[in-house]
């Protein structure tokens, strides 16, 4: 990482110069590539301070066709952030509970695990690939090795006593 000098009080002078001549100009330029004047005049303060950092250049006519150079990749810079962002799709996010209906969802969903790790082992396999996958009985006796209408019977029953246990603990 290099250190740059402060700049010299002519190139404040000169990049101040060119500032009053062209900023109007400048920002007529950008306004018309990004549609939006906040962001153009935005593009042109960028523009400026990055010619003021590299000051000297070979002369005015060069630091004019260097601002022009400048504000076009800015703002084509900006039109492709924007298109990203409008590209973007954020993540669902369920609408957050309020901090007491939380407590109590996360009690009942508590009091159901607790319920489900009381039931024999094949009844909490059927119900949680039933209701948890949603898979169709045909797979749950494919995946279990019992017959469809073992896998049926067994969620009919696991379901009963889940439901009784539930009603317990209310």
């Amino acid at each position: 990482m290099s250190i740059r000098r402060p700049a010299p009080v002519d190139a404040q002078e000169a990049v101040s110069e060119l500032y009053r001549q062209h900023w109007a100009g400048l920002v007529r330029l950008a306004v018309l590539m990004v549609d939006d004047r906040q962001a153009a005049e935005d593009v042109v303060q960028e523009a400026f301070a990055e010619l003021y950092r590299r000051w000297p250049l070979r002369g005015s006519d060069a630091a004019l066709a260097y601002l022009r150079t400048a504000v076009m990749n800015r703002s084509r810079s900006v039109l492709r952030r924007r298109k990203v962002a409008r590209l973007y799709i954020p993540p669902h996010q369920a609408p957050h509970a309020s901090a007491e209906s939380s407590a109590v969802l996360g009690e009942e969903r508590w009091q159901v695990q607790r319920a489900l790790q009381a039931l024999p082992r094949r009844a909490r396999e059927v119900l949680v690939l039933r209701y948890y996958l949603d898979l169709a009985f045909a797979e749950i006796a494919q995946i279990l090795g019992i017959s469809e209408s073992s896998a049926r019977a067994t969620s009919s029953r696991g379901l009963a006593v889940l439901t009784e246990r539930l009603k317990e603990l209310r």
